[in-house]
């Protein structure tokens, strides 16, 4: 009798062990357990020689971020300086903007943000390039922030922007050598709407215009018209309009 106790005894164990750890395996291949999305705001706050202040514009952080939290995803900042980021756009009679700017985790992430040498590509599905017109002296060149992109690119993730946002995409290269935007559709600030704010003769190139150079095939609506273009895994959106539109389409590209 007693070793039939003893027996059975051995049996519950096992199967509490078998269950436990099925448990924990189902949870950790559990599709809700969402890897990061990687925001890239500029460090750079003056209009060329203008003196004019400029920097990240709010809602294009502001309006993607809602979407993406309210989905369950966690979010970083990295700069190509790292640190606090000047801000353009302030504008907290905008509820996503106050929401985003009063949130106390991610008030500190933006204001600490990260430097690229300290971003871990592999733990991010989506990298996303706020605009600003800052982003037009200091995205282009930085090679660090395009590696980034590049591996979260070739990792299958899912690369966006915004606004003057893809000045940050402008030099990206895939390990084929050719540019991220060669051959796909693609969207930015226009040159219309350059020209519309007077500041087609103060920044460093046309946003448009760079865009058709390295090849993306450049579509785009009237000035401040909500325009997103997708093709593969990038998305782009032309304006501060667009930004939430931007947030809604990659949050559909991940959800697949």
């Amino acid at each position: 009798m007693k070793m039939i106790r003893n027996g059975i005894l051995a049996f519950a164990c096992c199967a509490i062990f078998f269950l436990t750890n099925t448990a924990t395996a189902q949870i950790a291949k559990s599709p809700n357990m969402k890897k990061k999305i990687l925001f890239v705001v500029t460090s750079h706050d003056k209009k060329g020689s203008t003196g004019e202040p400029t920097g990240y514009y709010l809602s294009e952080v502001s309006h993607p971020w809602k979407i993406f939290k309210d989905a369950g995803y966690e979010m970083d900042f990295v700069s190509p300086k790292g640190g606090e980021s000047p801000v353009d756009g302030f504008d907290l009679t905008d509820q996503v903007n106050a929401e985003f700017w009063n949130d106390r985790v991610y008030h500190t992430k933006i204001t600490q943000a990260k430097k690229p040498s300290e971003i871990n590509p592999a733990d991010y599905v989506a990298i996303h390039y706020a605009g600003g017109h800052g982003a037009m002296w200091d995205f282009p060149e930085n090679k660090e922030l395009a590696t980034v992109a590049t591996k979260i690119y070739e990792q299958g993730g899912i690369v966006s922007a915004v606004c003057h946002g893809p000045a940050g995409i402008i030099n990206i290269r895939l390990n084929n050598g050719r540019y991220l935007i060669e051959g796909k559709k693609v969207n930015g600030f226009s040159d219309d709407e350059e020209r519309a704010v007077k500041l087609d003769q103060v920044v460093p190139f046309l946003l448009e215009e760079k865009l058709k150079e390295r090849g993306g095939i450049y579509e785009k609506s009237g000035v401040w018209q909500e325009h997103v273009v997708v093709d593969q895994r990038l998305v782009t959106g032309q304006n501060p309009q667009s930004a939430k539109a931007v947030g809604e389409a990659v949050l559909t590209l991940l959800s697949k």
